[in-house]
């Protein structure tokens, strides 16, 4: 084949590529992420609660503090393994002093984690979503906080199609959370909505924030502000990526903050909440007052030590990691990945860490 005739074919194979299908994550190997070719995931999950208003119920708030750690969950939905594969709902308190600034008891339970079903008759889609509630009763504040059951996230991807809206006093927060007894210890990425500030700021935080002398650490944290006049009460894609040495924060794809001090280096949980202690950093909610994070879906692209080990033995015997490589980025359908390349010739080749772009592996066979 000539040299013209080889570009072209070339060319025309690279083309295709950018023309990147829909597909389903059973055929993907890893996936990418728009604008950064380095990291790799090797896991993605979807949620999406835009249509189970038939499993929709708002169930009144549990008025006592012995009846609402215990509560059932609110609907069969949480009781299905989509769910409990995954998430599990918290229901801890702060009486043992979780911070030091807390005014107020604050109690977690299932009964306020519950799916909502739209009710604008002018404006019914989606049909519904998953809200998370507190309120400010007059002895204490109830909470709401799901969890992966995983702690073992090391990277992950986070989205979510979100709006906090509600009383002033409360913080609605996404975030990576790995647990120490000591604060010093502790490593989190947050994304954090506090109800009592200006509805265009939001709080990107790599934790621990404070240093040892107990002031704020510049560094660690950035007050952020919403993309093209958005508020926190409107809907928004929210994202935060941490990936090795760097947290990125996104708002429907607009870079809002990036951190690169103190970035999270041990595995880690994932974290859901909206909650309020009375204390400096939540601002004390007025009784009978209470602050929703709704979601319409949650997104996760994320690695783990398991998996990690997995693919450590697949490299070990001889296959590829990534032989198909997709994107959740710029699909036509969000939560389902598009296929950017698949090559079953590239396994193996550990120069090239399991995988080959297919431009590459056809220059490399025409030139063979």
């Amino acid at each position: 084949m000539g040299i013209l005739n080889l570009l072209l074919f070339t060319a025309a194979i690279a083309v295709n590529a950018q023309q990147a299908a829909l597909t389903e994550d059973s055929r993907c190997g890893c996936y990418l992420l728009k604008g950064n070719d380095t990291t790799y995931f090797s896991k993605h999950r979807f949620f999406d609660f835009r249509n189970h208003d038939h499993h929709a119920t708002v169930p009144p708030v549990i008025a006592e503090v012995k009846d609402t750690p215990n509560a059932p969950v609110t609907s069969p939905f949480f009781n299905s393994t989509d769910w409990t594969d995954f998430w599990m709902i918290s229901n801890w308190n702060n009486s043992h002093g979780t911070r030091q600034d807390s005014s107020l008891l604050m109690v977690n339970s299932p009964n306020n984690v519950y799916l909502e079903a739209n009710p604008s008759p002018t404006n019914p889609s989606p049909k519904s979503w998953l809200s998370l509630r507190t309120q400010r009763l007059p002895e204490f504040q109830t909470a709401a906080e799901i969890e992966s059951l995983s702690a073992k996230f090391k990277f992950v991807s986070l989205r979510m199609l979100a709006r906090t809206i509600g009383a002033q006093g409360a913080i609605t927060a996404m975030f990576t959370y790995r647990h120490s007894e000591e604060y010093s210890q502790v490593q989190e990425s947050d994304l954090e909505i506090r109800t009592s500030d200006p509805k265009n700021l939001i709080h990107c935080t790599n934790q621990p924030s404070l240093n040892s002398s107990g002031d704020v650490e510049a560094r660690a944290s950035k007050n952020a502000t919403m993309p093209d006049g958005l508020e926190w009460s409107d809907w928004a894609v929210h994202r935060l990526d941490w990936t090795p040495g760097r947290t990125t924060w996104y708002v429907d794809e607009v870079e809002v903050a990036r951190i690169e001090f103190q970035t999270p280096r041990e595995v880690s949980n994932v974290i859901l909440n909206a909650w309020s202690d009375g204390g400096e950093w939540t601002g004390d909610m007025e009784v009978g007052g209470s602050a929703y994070l709704q979601v319409q879906w949650f997104e996760i692209l994320y690695n783990t030590t398991e998996k990690l080990e997995e693919e450590r033995q697949g490299r070990e015997e001889g296959e590829g990691v990534c032989h198909s490589v997709c994107s959740v980025d710029g699909t036509p359908e969000v939560g389902r990945p598009v296929m950017l390349w698949s090559n079953g010739v590239g396994r193996g080749l550990g120069v090239f860490g399991g995988w080959v772009p297919v431009v590459m592996v056809t220059v490399l066979f025409l030139l063979a």
